[in-house]
């Protein structure tokens, strides 16, 4: 598979799509979503050597990122990449996509989901920070035990952005 990359204009800064190309029978505008990264953000994809610029792919994501971020759409509805990351972060990962919109959670609920309760809530915390798919899977709503927002790749203060912008949070 070839990978495929753009980059959109949002309110957190210019995103980074990248994803594998397949053939336009559904799915996201012929690609499966493989990363979005933020600017800075920790662990952040880099375009390489070998890979495409093909904004025309991204049509469909970038469309549902654009309504998110006007506040129009509570969902995503894209095709991911398979593959990505170890059995237990796809777990994690599974379990963060049921979180609801406007809703937090801590990482012992997540923990809990996946059965890696008590000491498995640091690992849960390391899967859900190596999370490819920033807003799009929504690792934002996931705060701590007492209601504080602990880490984020993207930056904490994106993450309360994020909260904010779906009514998560009140504004401060």
């Amino acid at each position: 598979m070839t990978t495929v990359y753009a980059k959109v204009d949002s309110p957190l800064g210019e995103l980074l799509l990248a994803g594998e190309e397949r053939a336009a029978t559904g799915g996201a505008g012929g690609v499966a979503l493989a990363s979005l990264s933020l600017p800075g953000q920790k662990g952040a994809a880099v375009v390489r050597d070998g890979w495409r610029h093909a904004p025309e792919l991204f049509g469909e994501v970038a469309r549902q990122l654009e309504a998110y971020f006007e506040g129009r759409s509570t969902r995503f509805d894209v095709a991911y990449a398979d593959g990505v990351g170890t059995d237990f972060q796809r777990r994690v990962w599974r379990a963060l996509d049921t979180i609801p919109y406007g809703r937090t959670v801590s990482y012992g609920q997540i923990a809990a989901q996946v059965g890696s309760a008590g000491a498995g809530v640091r690992a849960v915390g390391t899967a859900i920070g190596r999370n490819p798919l920033l807003v799009v899977r929504p690792c934002h709503r996931v705060i701590g035990a007492d209601g504080a927002l602990r880490g984020y790749a993207g930056g904490v203060e994106r993450k309360e952005r994020l909260l904010e912008l779906e009514g998560a949070l009140a504004c401060r």
